[in-house]
């Protein structure tokens, strides 16, 4: 995609939804980085559903290590792999409150050391917690990455560096949030309706459709 295009492909996201925020519920910061370890192979609902009449009577590490493994076992059990979150959770939380005062840190190294945290959770949790212009590839992302031309790679990691480069500084707070709400509700990956994309115009995929269909 030119440079002219992805300037204008922002723009009109931008126009579309000024501020953009994830859809996962969390009540600090502490509470975001336990729903977003808990989104990995998880919908934002099913997560959201568990985690409400969590963070209702924990929203601090200490409070989690007081509810326990099976504790919190019992509130996420409707979310996959459950087990295994809980497991890390707990392993974070420990963490947090050793070695950094009971506080998530800003720092991608460190949050990358926590249980559970991978490049992307900990993308997450620094654009939204601390404003930083990251951009975490998940697979809405890396679906409207490619199809769009927009920054076309074969991995997740070399889409999020081609978006990181490609991507004007003004837009970078924000480019998360538009790329995946794009890819979760208008380019979605079986059937994109691309009738209702606002960035078409601008959008390279060879098999769009901008009519709409006369059963929808």
């Amino acid at each position: 995609m030119k440079s002219a295009n992805i300037e204008l492909f922002y723009q009109t996201l931008s126009a579309q939804d000024p501020e953009p925020e994830g859809e996962l519920h969390w009540i600090n910061v502490y509470t975001l980085l336990v729903a977003v370890v808990c989104s990995a192979q998880a919908t934002d609902i099913s997560v959201n559903k568990a985690t409400r009449p969590l963070f209702k009577i924990v929203t601090t590490p200490q409070a989690m290590l007081n509810l326990g493994e099976g504790g919190l076992k019992n509130y996420i059990r409707s979310v996959g792999l459950f087990n295994t979150k809980a497991k890390n959770v707990i392993k974070l939380s420990h963490m947090l409150i050793d070695e950094h005062a009971g506080e998530v840190p800003k720092d991608r190294t460190a949050l990358e050391r926590l249980p559970g945290v991978g490049r992307k959770t900990a993308s997450v949790v620094m654009n939204i917690a601390f404003g930083a212009p990251t951009i975490a590839v998940d697979t809405h992302i890396y679906r409207v990455s490619n199809r769009t031309g927009l920054a076309a790679g074969k991995t997740v990691l070399e889409v999020e560096k081609k978006l990181e480069k490609v991507t004007p500084e003004h837009w970078k707070l924000h480019a998360h949030h538009w790329l995946i709400l794009l890819g979760r509700y208008v380019c979605k990956a079986r059937k994109p309706e691309c009738y209702k994309c606002a960035v078409i115009d601008v959008c390279n995929f060879k098999g769009k459709i901008s009519d709409k269909p006369t059963n929808v």
